[in-house]
């Protein structure tokens, strides 16, 4: 495998196409983390596609191939189009997803049409345009890379420079207008960085698959972190990533384009962290929810059982059944709780019946009152409206005041609410 890299790298086309989309993966994630979380993420994707017209049109202006002249028509078109997106939020009842399609639409459909003219015009076989629709990676040359290389380096420097006013732009523009900030001039200088970003990498990407290397590496990112400068850190190495692997997957294997296999390494991260993220991936939420589950259905067996022996006074031993009367949830439930719950020694079987041991009862009364204790809790809310309780935290008898759990367990017992069950088995 190393002899292969290393044969790979020998290449000095390999190279200068290696650094070029890493350069745009790292460039392209840092900056989507913004357009992500401002709700902008089909910006790349209209941009991306109104550069079409700008290139064309340079082509028809021209009458060349210029490389520089290709990718100024597309960074005119591509503002042009954030531009009208912008005019026709603000000035228009039409929402920002709305104007988004309506651009896109518009400036992409005057592409194909100027596309087709200059196809069969007699320069047409000579435009190169395909490559800016689609991508083509392996034609980049050191100055494209180079163009690439100081173009990242802005955009990363300047979120870098910028970071707490993009930040505040992407959370809470109405607070930042309200310190007298230009957030409307950083929403023209975010969406021309975005522009940037897109114009850079029409040539290895294209027009069609841009807006995916500003919204995966982010989307990645999102499922590991919390805070937005990890964010950052971690879509740029994603999006690095994403073209490294592209590149050396599409260069080991024959008639690959590099572009799409970039944008399917990206997929194949953002489907990593989707599934496997420690946070927020669907594999840790699944077994937080299972052990959820688990819980709450052995705490309310144990409750079961302890308002069963509270309530009968004489009898100690009660059937699944009766157990799941108490507590309506499926019976197999209740049976497997019963068996783990053995297992952890807090009941035990008498045949097809089963009681609380010590433990089991020691628990199921912290449990018991617990519960009672926020049932008086809510029904004197009013009276105590001055207390402040997280009632996701779940510990009620942690956070109240000592004044007030004497007086709410003066309530229990008047309402005759406190638990009587001890952990020695008799009823007091």
């Amino acid at each position: 495998m190393a002899d292969l890299f290393s044969t790979l790298l020998s290449d000095p086309n390999t190279r200068w196409v290696l650094a070029a989309c890493m350069l745009l993966g790292l460039a392209s994630g840092v900056l989507g983390c913004f357009a992500v979380l401002r709700r902008h993420s089909l910006m790349g994707d209209a941009v991306a596609h109104a550069a079409l017209p700008g290139i064309c049109i340079a082509f028809m202006l021209s009458g060349s191939k210029s490389i520089g002249l290709f990718l100024i028509g597309a960074a005119v078109a591509g503002v042009l189009a954030a531009f009208c997106i912008t005019a026709v939020t603000r000035y228009s009842r039409i929402k920002e997803d709305t104007a988004l399609g309506l651009v896109l639409s518009v400036f992409f459909g005057v592409g194909i049409v100027l596309l087709t003219r200059i196809q069969h015009s007699p320069l047409g076989n000579q435009s190169g345009l395909d490559s800016f629709l689609f991508g083509k990676a392996a034609s980049l040359s050191d100055v494209d890379v180079q163009v690439m290389m100081g173009a990242a380096a802005v955009l990363v420097l300047l979120c870098a420079l910028l970071f707490k006013e993009f930040k505040l732009l992407s959370f809470d523009p109405g607070f930042g207008r309200g310190l007298g900030m230009p957030m409307g001039l950083f929403n023209l200088l975010l969406m021309s960085l975005i522009v940037l970003a897109v114009v850079i990498g029409l040539q290895a990407v294209g027009v069609v698959l841009m807006a995916a290397m500003l919204i995966l590496p982010a989307l990645a990112a999102r499922y590991w972190t919390e805070r937005l400068d990890r964010m950052m850190l971690l879509a740029g190495g994603f999006g690095a990533l994403a073209g490294a692997i592209g590149t050396f997957v599409s260069a080991m294997a024959a008639n690959l384009p590099t572009g799409p296999v970039i944008v399917l390494s990206g997929t194949s991260l953002f489907l990593l962290s989707l599934l496997f993220a420690p946070r927020r991936g669907l594999l840790a939420k699944g077994l937080r929810l299972l052990k959820l589950r688990t819980r709450v259905a052995e705490e309310n067996v144990l409750q079961s059982l302890y308002d069963l022996t509270e309530k009968d006074g004489v009898s100690r031993l009660f059937t699944p059944e009766q157990i799941q009367r108490r507590r309506p949830q499926a019976l197999r439930t209740v049976q497997k709780t019963l068996r783990r719950l053995e297992q952890q020694g807090l009941v035990e079987r008498s045949e097809v019946q089963f009681y609380l041991t010590d433990r089991g009862v020691k628990k199921a009364y912290r449990l018991t009152l617990e519960q009672r204790m926020w049932e008086i809790f809510l029904m004197y809310e009013a009276k105590w409206g001055a207390v402040r309780i997280d009632r996701d935290a779940g510990d009620l008898d942690a956070q109240l005041p000592q004044d007030l759990k004497l007086e709410i367990k003066h309530l229990l017992r008047l309402h005759d609410l406190e638990p009587t069950l001890t952990p020695g088995g008799r009823i007091e």
